[in-house]
């Protein structure tokens, strides 16, 4: 993916000070995004995605045809929005990345439920406003099986969701896992979350929180290896 800043890693904007975290988590819906940010939001200030009381979303999902460009530009502009306050903050945490945007924009076009002049109108906007977004200092993609987060989404019980065919959810999940294939815009920390609970079971928190620390830890002494992967911190695959 080019996304054109790796110049960051190299900045010393990039590497600002030392007690700096901000944390961006990726993954499908149902993935355990939102928990995991829940669990950490004593520590850090915390940006939510839009999504309750959201009635364009609704309307999105009713007819994603209809509904897809005005809610690719709805939620940009509030992620753009939300990236500039997290400025002010030294600990943030976002339960899902920007660029994850484009992951959904993508899949809409290739269904036909995008207009390829739109996508394109889309993506100079997301060009654009990239530039001013600063990459966080770790991305924690949450890979899980299509059958768990589904299962995970019935459990959570939100109707618009529901009504979603198996299909949809099947192709969310290909587009992401062959977008998190070819991330380079920050370091990035993969967890397969299949079989964790965080939200009940300590140990896994735990593990989850020792590994985040750990990378900081790395940061902060500033110990790159050259078996890093692009430049970045290593790849962890699982708890």
């Amino acid at each position: 993916m080019a996304l054109h800043y790796k110049e960051f890693q190299d900045t010393e904007q990039y590497n600002s000070a030392a007690n700096r975290r901000a944390i961006n988590f990726a993954g499908v819906v149902g993935a355990g995004k939102s928990t995991i940010c829940e669990l950490m939001a004593d520590k850090y200030k915390v940006f939510y995605e839009p999504v309750v009381d959201n009635d364009l979303l609704e309307l999105f999902y009713a007819d994603q045809k209809q509904h897809s460009f005005s809610m690719q530009i709805f939620f940009l502009n509030k992620r753009f929005a939300m990236y500039k306050q997290a400025q002010m903050h030294d600990k943030t945490l976002f339960d899902r990345s920007i660029v994850e945007d484009r992951i959904f924009a993508r899949m809409l076009r290739d269904q036909g439920k995008l207009d390829p002049t739109l996508y394109d109108l889309y993506q100079e906007l997301f060009d654009n406003m990239l530039e001013h977004v600063q990459p966080p200092d770790l991305m924690v993609y949450l890979r899980i099986k299509v059958e768990n987060a589904i299962e995970r989404i019935r459990t959570r019980g939100r109707v618009y969701e529901l009504d979603q065919p198996h299909s949809y959810w099947q192709d969310l999940h290909k587009y992401y896992g062959d977008f998190f294939e070819t991330y380079d815009w920050s370091p990035l920390l993969t967890i397969d979350v299949d079989n964790k609970d965080f939200l009940h079971n300590p140990d896994d928190r735990a593990r989850l929180f020792t590994m985040i620390d750990e990378h900081f830890e790395s940061k902060r002494s500033k110990t790159q290896s050259k078996t890093q992967i692009n430049g970045y911190a290593p790849v962890f695959e699982s708890l």
